[in-house]
């Protein structure tokens, strides 16, 4: 078993749309950094964004947590 539950991997540029549709807002880019926060929110969401490379499993369940989206609104 590869110990992630069967999630998806998904890349990067895919989260920041993902995000973005669930009304997080792109504050600033640091580098390759894509740096997220929202309206009534303290945590702020930093998405690595490396052209198509798939985030790693444990870094994308974890934002994913922040974010409170759920692996089937991936």
């Amino acid at each position: 078993m590869d110990g992630a539950g069967g999630l998806k991997a998904i890349s990067g540029k895919r989260l920041c749309q993902i995000l973005e549709a669930y009304g997080w807002v792109c504050k600033r880019i640091n580098g390759s950094h894509h740096i997220y926060s929202k309206t009534g929110e303290l945590a702020r969401i930093t998405v690595p964004v490396h052209g198509n490379e798939d985030l790693k499993i444990g870094l994308l369940k974890s934002l994913m947590k922040i974010a409170d989206i759920k692996e089937y609104e991936l």
